[in-house]
């Protein structure tokens, strides 16, 4: 069975600031394990299905390799890094977007969901969006899980 943890925040707990727009707006880490047979490439997405507007998506990061079993802090605002790719958010900028909830409202649950995909994403177009990325993976994820927490101002 896949699992998605990170040494930052526990399932159900608030997101600590520094991964947030009111701090370092970086992403948290991320561990792994129990991938299913025959993984040849991992996606991971944040998405706020509490926003005003509907589902806003922080973030689509593909070709993360599946055997590294975790992946770093600290990937913000259009950061690249070597080795797999990053999406347009829905704040127009590549890479991690972080909790951004209005102030005054209930705190927002964010979703960070690690697909476990059958085949490399390889016909995503330069500038692609996280709902491009996503509707690219749905067809080749055999297996997926996320790891829900809260945010609020």
């Amino acid at each position: 069975m896949l699992i998605l943890t990170s040494p930052d925040f526990n399932p159900g707990e608030t997101i600590p600031v520094r991964f947030t727009c009111d701090g370092d707006n970086v992403s948290p880490a991320f561990r792994w394990t129990g991938l299913p047979e025959g993984t040849k490439e991992l996606l991971l997405v944040c998405d706020d299905p509490d926003a005003p507007s509907g589902i806003f998506r922080h973030w689509a990061a593909w070709g993360i390799s599946p055997e590294s079993g975790f992946l770093r802090s600290g990937f913000g605002p259009e950061t690249l890094e070597p080795g797999f790719h990053q999406a347009i958010n829905d704040f127009g900028k590549p890479g991690y977007g972080g909790p951004c909830p209005p102030e005054g409202v209930t705190p927002h649950a964010y979703h960070f969901r690690l697909s476990a995909l059958r085949e490399p994403i390889t016909t995503a177009a330069s500038g692609a969006s996280c709902e491009e990325i996503i509707t690219l993976a749905q067809p080749k994820v055999i297996e997926f899980t996320e790891l829900v927490g809260f945010y609020g101002r």
